[in-house]
């Protein structure tokens, strides 16, 4: 074998990994840290500070509620004020939540035994304690996503679509919702996967996503995208809950846009097209707050809710010894 006919050499270094976003500090010791990827975008939608990799594909999974629901109005669904904040939200599962569920399915015929969710509990802590407490059991309903669901279906029956199968990739309805998601996201789906509800999963990359949400508060009033971000910024309680994150920024900084989804990720636009996009690689939620408040920060958001939602303590016993805090 000459030296032209030798096998190239195959890199077998292991991809480098994310940088640290926010550190785990307890007594004074750094004991751990969680990685990821961070983009802020400025007022002109240009990228402002990028941190990691925010141009490689992730699964954004309930940041991009927002674009499932503007798909649900594109295609034919009239829904607006609080129905329309549920059909975009990780609810926790308090009462008036179910009830609104209920409601939005009873008005199109369908009851909660068409819904397929998996069994769950109610997403709030507390909600949980007090649904245990009750003698409840796991149900469809109490599953953080029912309120999408309950719309999807609703359009399924106001289009005559088939509802046994509104979860299929194939489905008229999530064809629709794979095209909202690029057309917001400026980029094509990098994947399609399946979502802890069981619906539909589209990948984009972290600067897309944040696009996506700047794209929503931009849009022109009567659009699907505005009137999506109108009812999640005019109801955010309907969105998440009253125990959420989610919930206290949009009902304190005025025009605010945001939604977590799950494995730590979370997107957020302002009234003025500002926006970002994060995921901790870990998926852990824990570091979600200091990593969401220090981002806010550096897009110049003074308001009180930002330390309450950056505040993420250790405990030792009953006391307070440390805390998980941004590096950046």
């Amino acid at each position: 074998m000459t030296s032209t006919d030798a096998p190239s050499a195959i890199s077998t270094a292991p991809a480098p990994a994310p940088p640290v976003l926010a550190e785990v500090v307890r007594s004074g010791f750094t004991e751990g840290h969680h990685r990821g990827s961070l983009v802020l975008l400025a007022a002109d939608g240009g990228v402002e500070r990028a941190i990691g990799d925010p141009t490689a594909p992730v699964f954004p999974r309930s940041s991009n509620k927002p674009m499932q629901a503007a798909a649900i109005l594109r295609a034919g669904l009239d829904l607006s004020g609080e129905r329309l904040a549920l059909a975009a939200a990780s609810h926790s599962g308090e009462p008036f939540h179910l009830d609104l569920v209920r409601k939005m399915l009873a008005e199109h015929g369908l009851t909660t035994a068409d819904l397929q969710t998996p069994p769950d509990l109610p997403l709030d802590p507390v909600e949980a304690e007090t649904y245990l407490a009750g003698g409840n059991v796991r149900e469809r309903i109490t599953m953080n996503c029912s309120g999408k669901h309950a719309a999807m279906l609703a359009v399924c029956v106001r289009n005559g679509w088939d509802t046994a199968t509104y979860l299929d990739p194939a489905h008229p309805l999530q064809r629709l919702v794979g095209q909202v998601v690029a057309e917001a996201a400026g980029e094509p789906v990098a994947a399609v996967g399946t979502d802890g509800c069981g619906a539909p999963l589209m990948a984009i990359g972290l600067t897309g996503l944040a696009r996506a949400f700047r794209s929503f508060v931009l849009a022109e009033p009567d659009s699907a995208e505005r009137r999506v971000a109108d009812a999640m910024r005019t109801h955010p309680e309907y969105v998440a809950g009253t125990r959420r994150p989610d919930t206290w920024l949009m009902s304190e900084v005025p025009g605010a846009l945001s939604k977590m989804g799950a494995e730590a990720v979370q997107a957020v636009a302002l009234a003025d097209g500002r926006a970002l996009a994060f995921k901790i690689d870990d998926g852990s939620t824990r570091a979600l707050g200091p990593v969401l408040a220090r981002a806010l920060e550096l897009l110049g958001v003074d308001a009180p809710v930002v330390a309450r939602i950056g505040r993420s303590p250790l405990l030792g016993g009953a006391a307070e010894v440390g805390e998980i805090r941004a590096t950046f």
